[in-house]
């Protein structure tokens, strides 16, 4: 039986990896700080305690070696240094890395964003051949460009195959985008202002389909560079309306142009003037992949998961990291402001 060690086990990733590389007979390691379990794992899953950033913890969560490391947690060159010094403990990898790191002809990017015309405009669908933001520390899509060079420079003494994820969406996120729509739900707010047209697209990504292309690439060893999304890349209205169907909830959409008409107002998180849209040819043709599951099929889930855990809370402390994203200025459910809005816009 092949070993594989899921580093970051724990997360929304992490959890349904594991599942994956389990029920596909693995004998898997789940290593988080909490050493925690998930109650979907088979029993033979072995959790184990670790600090990402104890070099000592690393190796001893390795043991005397293992044929998979899976790695959702990969941030900082000293994380790919790791992979430097355990080479020798480790058959191949699978490491999370991001979309982020995709620049336009224009070296826009993510990190330009919030730039006068900064929004990158990038080709639709993006390859994994088109360009990227430049390594450093400044970002984290500089920071995540780095740690893939640093792993593919291993080369034939580490097989690593890195996932560009899109916009991941399932239980256990900590920076949810379905929030926005689930939240005015259950609000009862039955008007939602969207920018562009309604028409913004930043292409999703289940957890499960991101636990597949693991599988597959846990199976085909190599260094290479793929994408990770969904099949469809659907707008933000279409989002908005399949979280109403799963809800049994009808809200009207008011769509404005172009950009935010006033503050707070018609900003979502998937509001982009230029569409991301990920290709997925490569992984099709290297890993043989296809989605296991689509937004429409796998969205149920995410929204009990929301519902559930916002419960009664102000969503600032039920999801603290997504709150920290923001700047303090940028309320996403500033109703006070998009009724107002809505009433100059619609008097006039």
């Amino acid at each position: 039986m092949k070993s594989a060690l899921v580093i970051g086990a724990t997360g929304q990733i992490g959890r349904v990896a594991a599942r994956a590389l389990a029920e596909d007979g693995w004998e898997v390691r789940a290593a988080s700080r909490s050493a925690g379990r998930d109650e979907r794992w088979p029993g033979d899953v072995r959790t184990v305690r670790l600090d990402r950033e104890d070099d000592t913890a690393l190796g001893g969560a390795l043991g005397d070696g293992v044929d998979l490391v899976v790695d959702m947690v990969a941030f900082t060159a000293a994380h790919a240094r790791q992979y430097v010094g355990f080479a020798d403990r480790i058959g191949s990898a699978v490491v999370l890395s991001s979309g982020a790191v995709y620049a336009d002809g224009r070296g826009r990017s993510f990190d330009t964003q919030d730039e006068p015309d900064g929004f990158p405009e990038y080709p639709v669908p993006i390859p994994e051949s088109g360009p990227t933001v430049e390594p450093g520390d400044a970002t984290y899509g500089t920071r995540k460009i780095r740690v893939e060079r640093d792993l593919l420079a291993l080369g034939d003494t580490l097989p690593v195959t890195l996932l560009r994820a899109g916009a991941i969406y399932g239980p256990y996120c900590r920076t949810p985008r379905e929030l926005y729509f689930v939240k005015r739900n259950l609000d009862k707010r039955r008007t939602r202002v969207l920018t562009h047209g309604g028409r913004s697209r930043f292409h999703p990504v289940s957890v499960h389909n991101i636990a597949e292309l693991v599988r597959l690439a846990a199976a085909r060893p190599g260094s290479r560079v793929l994408n990770a999304a969904d099949p469809e890349a659907f707008t933000v209205s279409e989002i908005g309306a399949a979280v109403d169907r799963v809800m049994g909830f009808e809200s009207e959409t008011v769509t404005v142009p172009g950009e935010a008409p006033a503050p707070n107002v018609g900003v979502t998180p998937w509001s982009t003037p230029h569409p991301v849209v990920y290709d997925m040819s490569a992984a099709e043709r290297e890993l043989g992949y296809r989605a296991v599951t689509s937004y429409a099929d796998a969205l149920e889930e995410t929204v009990d998961w929301l519902t559930a855990h916002l419960g009664d809370r102000d969503w600032r402390e039920a999801f603290p990291k997504m709150a920290a994203n923001y700047d303090p200025s940028v309320d996403l459910f500033d109703y006070a402001a998009e009724d107002a809005w809505l009433a100059g816009d619609r008097s006039s």
